[in-house]
């Protein structure tokens, strides 16, 4: 078993324009065949205009006479079509999904997708035991929003975040979904976006269940020409997302356990995983929306930090705080508000503090604060800085936020659950107490 060449699995149907085209010409070409992307060539260097950045246009007071070269497009990286498929995996991070193939005169041959790759995997080598269950730990957490939403703003969140796609949940059941993709039939049939979401979701969702195999999961992408699967439980509800990406790094691992007499390409590809592993453990050590420490990983770090508090005599301080009303602002500005509620909160939190100083979201609305060498009246006035720091800051369209805080300083062994919950106690108190305060732990240390 060989693995093939970029030109072996690279689409020759190629829809491209060029740099010096207009830009209303490229999006006839887009429209004709229903692409949600075009490449545009420039020389030797390859670009793509994707439907996000059409719907862009007018906000950046773009004519679509203009050239495309007054757009601001992102480039794709170009192989030679004899590049070997493993040299392609280092380009699975690249946020376009597109490479190009090139011949040796630099002319264009063809696009690799990851849809490509996936469909040239041969599933009978991958083990039928692995489920997606099993690696849902590396998934992407779903962005879902509710089917009353506005399109304008499902749009604006698409583009912002840089989510393909956006899942429409009802009871925490998926009832839809709106991917790129669609977005191209909206400005093909320049539809009204100040209708709800629901008017123009994909609906019902193909599911796969968290128990299917490896081998179903490829099954599936190939014959739905997907780009993820929409994984539920047995209740059907939402549990995640499994990216392409993903399938493809997992049936690459399964293929270097069994081409053992290529010793040369093992070792290349072997490779290729470190670095890939390397980073999937930093994303299961981060909450996706943040970027801040999960708890899990924080558990990891306070105990290490206790260890070294121990044996250097010194002190540990530990901020837990909650924003305050959180609930309602999820209910009257919908979850695309809220999070931007605890993105503005964490920056507030990775901005005031030192580099030193370890912050996770604990879950929902709630974030912790360990700050080693920090003693219980230091950490009293870092957290009355943060306060006093949310207090002043305001969100478009929610306005004004405020959190509460509980202080504990820890000067002796303690597991990491005993001092959570007495800065509960605390963040309890202050909330019962007005909100929008600090409370510290009465006397040194705990």
């Amino acid at each position: 078993m060989k693995f093939p060449n970029a030109q072996d699995i690279a689409s020759t149907n190629v829809v491209y324009t060029y740099m010096q085209d207009t830009i209303e010409y490229a999006i006839e070409k887009m429209l004709e065949g229903e692409h949600r992307d075009i490449i545009v060539i420039d020389g030797e260097n390859y670009y793509v205009l994707t439907a996000m950045e059409v719907l862009k246009l007018k906000e950046d007071h773009i004519k679509l006479s203009d050239q495309i070269s007054h757009l601001n497009l992102r480039k794709i990286p170009a192989v030679v079509k004899e590049t070997n498929v493993l040299n392609l995996l280092k380009y699975l991070d690249e946020l376009s999904e597109y490479i190009c193939v090139v011949n040796d005169d630099k002319t264009i041959y063809g696009i690799i997708t990851h849809t490509d790759i996936t469909s040239n995997i041969d599933p009978e080598v991958i083990l039928d035991n692995y489920t997606i269950e099993d690696f849902l730990k590396l998934s992407r957490r779903v962005r879902w929003i509710n089917k009353e939403v506005k399109t304008l703003d499902v749009l604006t969140h698409m583009h912002t975040s840089g989510n393909d796609s956006v899942i429409v949940v009802e009871d925490q059941t998926p009832i839809g979904i709106l991917t790129t993709k669609d977005v191209v039939q909206l400005i093909k049939h320049q539809s009204d976006l100040t209708l709800p979401i629901k008017e123009y979701m994909n609906s019902p969702v193909d599911v796969v269940y968290k128990r299917t195999s490896v081998r179903e999961a490829l099954e599936f992408v190939k014959k739905k020409h997907y780009k993820r699967l929409i994984v539920v439980d047995e209740h059907d509800k939402l549990v995640g997302i499994i990216s392409q990406k993903e399938l493809i790094l997992l049936t690459y691992n399964r293929w270097s356990l069994v081409m053992k007499e290529h010793q040369a390409e093992l070792q290349e590809i072997n490779t290729l995983l470190i670095e890939q592993n390397r980073e999937y453990e930093l994303m299961a050590s981060l909450d996706s929306l943040t970027g801040l420490y999960n708890r899990h990983k924080f558990k990891q770090l306070y105990n290490s930090s206790l260890e070294t508090m121990l044996q250097r005599l010194e002190v540990l301080s530990l901020i837990i705080l909650d924003i305050d009303h959180f609930k309602k602002v999820n209910d009257t500005y919908g979850h695309i508000a809220g999070d931007e509620v605890l993105k503005t909160v964490a920056q507030i939190l990775q901005d005031e503090t030192r580099r030193i100083d370890m912050i996770c979201r604990w879950g929902g609305e709630e974030f912790v604060v360990l700050l080693p060498t920090v003693s219980l009246e230091q950490a009293g006035q870092i957290a009355e800085k943060l306060r006093v720091k949310i207090a002043q800051t305001s969100i478009e369209q929610v306005g004004d936020i405020s959190a509460s805080f509980g202080v504990c300083e820890v000067k002796e062994r303690k597991r990491l659950e005993e001092v959570i919950a007495k800065a509960d106690e605390l963040l309890y108190k202050a909330k019962k107490s007005g909100r929008n305060r600090v409370e510290l732990c009465e006397g040194r240390g705990y």
